[in-house]
């Protein structure tokens, strides 16, 4: 299954261009989260509580106290509230790209900076976004997330959104989403999900090694070399159509070359599928179109994951170290910046799950 969480401050938005339909939704969307918000301390006091929703808010509290104790992450009060929304996802994002380049389009925000992609609290205003978009010729993904970080301006809570997942992957997006807080670089996207998305598997594997049972384990392996693998098949695709995109040729010749790629793609998925033994958790994402702003959606979150892990353990896996060279790395140069990273790849050894361009900024 593929999972997204994001950061979004949607209540520090000044941007000239947004509505005010999109600033009534964010206030309202921010107000209720607020609102439905209660200490779970109080919450596991109720004596009517569910022994489901028990036991995993209970687990929680504990996955909150080692993220700062062992992982180091920010000790503030994200992740000790939880609020029930009553719907599957808490925001709606649009992806959007050329029809011909892998060049994320942006949306520019004080604070925080240009993101690549657009956040609302209800699916209906990204769907409306995503048809002027498609309009003008874009290739557009909207997808729904389950989970998204403030940068530590408000407590964070757990969601109803994110229950729906194993321990071990509720542990992991609860270290995703502050390590947000712990380091967030200006316009910068793409580094700032993958540094979070590293210290999301290196804050699972930790907790998984010192809680986990061998059967949690062994599925959270699984599940990692899924995703992996789905992965690689992805940005293969991508670096392929990268190149494509590059030829000087018709535009209509690189249209049908880019239709070509994707249906070899579907293809290709089917094989792995076959090699998961019929393994389903990724038919929905390909059930629908796929297009340059759906692999970009996988790209932004992985592209640079294997240089954050060489540099981790550069440092002896010393996870201050590792956050504060990367808060050093954050303060470079674009260009330089994504050179340090790319050496840092380049030295991975030829075990890495899968290799990446790392510099295909198209």
């Amino acid at each position: 299954m593929l999972k997204y969480s994001f950061l979004i401050l949607l209540l520090l938005i000044g941007n000239g261009c947004s509505t005010i339909g999109y600033y009534s939704q964010a206030i309202g969307g921010q107000w209720e989260i607020y609102r439905k918000s209660q200490p779970i301390e109080k919450i596991l006091a109720n004596p009517n509580i569910q022994a489901p929703l028990k036991q995993q808010l209970t687990d929680i509290l504990k996955i909150r106290t080692f993220a700062s104790e062992v992982l180091h992450l920010p000790n503030n009060s994200s992740y000790t509230y939880y609020a029930d929304l009553e719907r599957p996802y808490v925001v709606w994002s649009v992806f959007a790209t050329p029809a011909l380049s892998f060049k994320p389009k942006q949306w520019c925000f004080p604070i925080v900076g240009c993101v690549s992609y657009r956040g609302a609290f209800a699916e209906t205003p990204t769907q409306d976004l995503a048809k002027k978009l498609r309009k003008q010729g874009y290739d557009v993904y909207v997808a729904g997330i389950p989970a998204y970080s403030t940068l530590g301006w408000f407590s964070d809570p757990v969601l109803n959104t994110m229950l729906g997942w194993s321990q071990a992957d509720i542990a992991g997006l609860i270290f995703h989403e502050l390590a947000h807080q712990q380091i967030y670089i200006k316009n910068d996207t793409a580094f700032n999900e993958a540094f979070a998305r590293t210290v999301e598997y290196v804050g699972t594997e930790r907790w998984l090694a010192r809680y986990g049972t061998a059967k949690a384990t062994a599925a959270y392996k699984l599940s990692k070399q899924r995703s992996t693998q789905f992965t690689a098949l992805v940005l293969g695709t991508r670096n392929q159509l990268i190149q494509i995109y590059k030829k000087t040729a018709p535009r209509t010749k690189k249209l049908a070359a880019k239709k070509a790629a994707y249906e070899k793609l579907r293809k290709q998925y089917l094989q792995l599928k076959q090699k998961w033994g019929g393994y389903a958790g990724y038919d929905a994402w390909f059930a629908k179109d796929l297009n340059n702003a759906k692999l970009l959606s996988v790209a932004t979150y992985q592209d640079y994951v294997p240089a954050f892990r060489a540099l981790l353990i550069e440092l002896d896996n010393d996870l201050p170290a590792f956050y504060k060279k990367v808060a050093e790395l954050g303060k470079l140069p674009l260009k330089e910046r994504y050179a340090e990273l790319s050496n840092r790849s380049a030295s991975l050894p030829c075990t890495s799950s899968f290799k990446v361009t790392l510099n295909s900024k198209l």
